[in-house]
Parts: structure tokens; C-alpha cells; sequence
């Protein structure tokens, strides 16, 4: 056998037997189909090999008892207080909030042990804060879960006030505020009656299919004692604000009360019998009825002119002076907002103090008065003068998007389509 030959039988029996037994063709073609699984990731963490708990910060717990209980050093809390000052103080954590913890078993010398790597704190349904133990390292991070808007319309008609109708209806809660914010210059929330109703067309926050709030108010009309008033968005001096459907601004000079949530528990009258000295004598403001501590906010934009004890009767009192010769005040209160002193320049909607029950009363209210040129007139009659309308440079423009608005409020197909953000926040332009 000559040399050619005998080399071509070795590389022959090389190809056959391998090197090493290497492996069959179906064993190649096994090692080609295995399918290889992607890690999972809960809060941006691989949750492989991790036992994880959910669990909800009781009152007076703090974060080293928290952490302590499950195996972190006071050295380890108090680098990781150091590390979160900046990012989430650890004081910002409040009782009833979940958390949830990342614990990994491992064996050593001595025995099985579990050791925390990380816990996820829940500012809100939405927001959440990973604090991380990994090795020696601290690590504070900040997250969101994703969160899915649903656009969704509703309509109907109040029964009894318009909180209870929104439980009724199984409607989210946050929508009453929402209408209370919108048209808090327009309707008297405290005059609701059996019959008014109301549209709404808005988006839903929905997190692995539970909802969470809601976004954007797309639009609303709000029928109130035989009159309807229209809710549409759109931006002008690049400010987001709701018009009338006439592009009258829903915002006035004054807002229709100082404080929500409340009841009405004695107008303005002439002759009304007093709670406390029992004589009838005149009673220059509106009552609002409301728990002690409730916020009381300025109607106006002002300058304080009087805060501190009322002789009169009034206990803890501020009074404010706002354009146009007008004057308010805002009786019993339990304290004042911080800032607030004689002098104070105060917006519209400004915090200024809360509800209580000093001086002259019977219990938690909010005596609320209005004087022109010093003359004490009925708050509830009011009359208001409205902000700067839709110009005319941007007129066509919203009526375009008032008219989709109030197609999709009426369930009608809407010609162009929905409105989205970038129609209610057009270009700007100039008169």
C-alpha cells in the first residue's frame, strides 16, 4: 500500500470516529433546536432563584426594622439612608404602602441561609423605588410600571349629589375631583339637584389590567340647573386650560367656593337666628360645613390684609383684598397655612388655612364673606367676570376641535377622527 493510500484511509477513519466521540448528526441537529428561555424580569430584576414576598409597611414600622428582620445590618441601613437621600429619602416611606422583598437561598459551610437582595417599595400604584443589597454594593433606583391608557365615555344623571352618582355608576372615583377642578368657576357643586347630568369622555390608567386613575379629560358637559356647560381642552400662551363651547374661558374672577367636599349649613340672610347667642340678627356670609382640618383656599387673586383672632366672634380669621374694590373672609378657622401673614401676595386657588371651629361656633365650619366697596353682599350671587376668551387668531382652530369633542361626548363618529394631544396643543399663533 503506498503512502497516498494509507493516508487517505486515516483521514477516512478520522472523519468517521471524530475526535473525542464527537456528536451524530441528530445530536447536532438537537443541540440547534433547544429552545433557550429568556429570563423574566419583575421591577427590572431577574427574578431567577429569587423567593419573592409582598408585604405592606404597618404603622410605626421603620425601614431598619423592616430590613433588620430580614438580615441587614444597622451599617448596611444606615449606608443605604446615605445612598437614597438624594434619590428617596427612606422618610418619605409611609405606613399601608406594599413593598416587596427579593430574599435567595445559598448553602455554605455552616448551612442553609436566605439573604435579601433587594426590596421594592410602592410610592403608588404606578411609581416604585428598588433599593438593592447585591454583594457589598447599596444600589436605589427609581421605576415605573407601564401603564396603559384606556379611552373610554360615560354619561349620566345625578340622583342625589354627584360623588353618589359616580359610586353608582362604578365610575373611578377621581373623576369627581376632576369635574370639581374643571368647573370649579362655573358650577355650584353645593346647588346640585336630582336631574343634572353629565358626559365625560376620558382616559383610564390601567396596570396589569386594574385601574389606577385617570389621565387626560378629553372633554365634558356638565347640564346644572336647566343650563349646559361645555369642558373642552386646548392650549393657548402654550397653556393647557378648559373653554365653553363659545371659547368663554371656564375660569372666573372667583372661584364658586373656597373649599370642596362640604355642605352648605346657612346662607346669607338678614335675619338669622345665631347658634350660640340666640338672637336673630344678620348674618353676612355663606356657612360651609366641613371636618376640621378641611383646606380653605382664596378665591382670588389678592393681597392678605388681616390674619389673626377675629374679636368680633370670627376666632382665627383672614380677610384679603382683591381688585375691583372686593374684600373676603374666611371665619373660624383651626390655623393658618404657612406663609400666609399680612402682606402676603395670594393667587386663585391658594391654600391659606383650614377649617376649625374658633371664636363664636358651634362646631367645624368655615364662615366665608364677601364686601364691595365695604357693603357685605350674598357670595352665592356673586357676579363673575370670566378670563380672556379663545382669540381670534385661534378661533377656527378650536372650534375644530370643539366640534370632534362634542361628537365623541354625543357617541357620534367622529369626522377627522378623536382629538389627541397634538390638536389641543397646536401651534401657536399670533393676532
Amino acid at each position: 500500500m503506498n503512502i497516498i493510500k494509507q493516508i487517505s484511509i486515516l483521514l477516512l477513519a478520522f472523519t468517521v470516529v471524530g475526535c473525542g466521540g464527537g456528536s451524530t448528526e441528530k445530536e447536532s441537529e438537537n443541540i440547534v433546536n433547544e429552545e433557550v428561555v429568556a429570563p423574566t424580569y419583575l421591577y427590572g430584576i431577574d427574578i431567577e432563584g429569587y423567593e419573592i414576598v409582598n408585604d405592606t409597611v404597618r404603622m410605626g414600622e421603620t425601614v431598619g426594622g423592616i430590613l433588620g428582620r430580614r438580615g441587614v445590618s444597622a451599617v448596611t441601613v444606615d449606608r443605604l439612608d446615605k445612598a437614597s437621600k438624594d434619590i428617596f429619602p427612606l422618610r418619605k416611606i409611609r405606613a399601608d404602602n406594599a413593598y416587596t422583598t427579593f430574599t435567595r437561598s445559598y448553602i455554605d459551610s455552616v448551612g442553609e441561609h436566605s439573604k435579601l437582595d433587594y426590596i421594592v417599595y410602592h410610592k403608588n400604584a404606578i411609581d416604585y423605588v428598588v433599593f438593592g443589597f447585591v454583594g457589598d454594593s447599596i444600589s436605589v433606583t427609581l421605576g415605573s410600571r407601564p401603564v396603559e391608557l384606556i379611552r373610554k365615555r360615560c354619561e349620566a344623571s345625578i340622583t342625589s349629589s354627584l360623588w353618589g352618582t359616580i359610586m353608582e355608576q362604578n365610575l373611578p372615583y377621581a373623576l369627581a375631583a376632576e369635574f370639581e377642578d374643571i368647573y370649579q368657576w362655573t358650577v355650584d357643586f353645593f346647588g346640585i339637584q336630582a336631574g343634572d347630568s353629565f358626559k365625560v369622555v376620558y382616559d383610564e390608567k390601567m396596570v396589569d389590567g386594574e385601574s389606577v386613575g385617570i389621565g387626560r379629560i378629553w372633554g365634558a358637559e356638565f347640564c346644572h340647573g336647566g343650563k349646559q356647560y361645555y369642558a373642552v381642552p386646548f392650549a393657548q400662551d402654550g397653556k393647557l386650560r378648559y373653554w365653553e363651547a363659545n371659547g368663554e374661558s371656564l375660569r372666573k374672577q372667583f372661584l364658586k367656593a373656597p373649599l370642596k367636599y362640604t355642605r352648605i349649613s346657612s346662607k346669607f340672610s338678614k335675619s338669622r337666628l345665631h347658634p350660640v347667642h340666640k338672637v336673630y340678627r344678620p348674618h353676612h356670609g355663606v356657612d360651609y360645613a366641613a371636618p376640621a382640618g378641611t383646606p380653605v383656599h382664596s378665591v382670588a387673586d389678592g393681597t392678605v390684609i388681616f390674619r389673626g383672632w377675629d374679636k368680633g366672634g370670627g376666632g382665627n380669621t383672614i380677610k384679603i383684598k382683591h381688585a375691583g374694590n372686593l374684600e373676603t373672609g374666611y371665619l373660624h378657622l383651626k390655623s393658618f397655612a404657612k406663609g400666609i401673614s399680612v402682606g402676603t401676595r395670594v393667587s386663585q386657588g391658594q391654600l391659606i388655612g383650614y377649617v376649625g371651629s374658633t371664636g363664636a361656633s358651634t362646631g367645624p365650619h368655615l364662615d366665608f364673606r364677601i364686601k364691595k366697596n365695604g357693603t357685605p353682599i350674598d357670595p352665592l350671587k356673586m357676579p363673575q367676570e370670566p378670563a380672556e376668551p379663545i382669540s381670534s387668531a385661534n378661533m377656527a382652530t378650536f372650534e375644530a376641535v370643539r366640534d370632534r369633542i362634542i361628537a365623541e361626548l354625543d357617541g357620534k363618529d367622529v369626522e377627522g377622527g378623536i382629538i389627541t394631544e397634538e390638536d389641543i396643543f397646536p401651534t401657536p399663533k399670533s393676532e
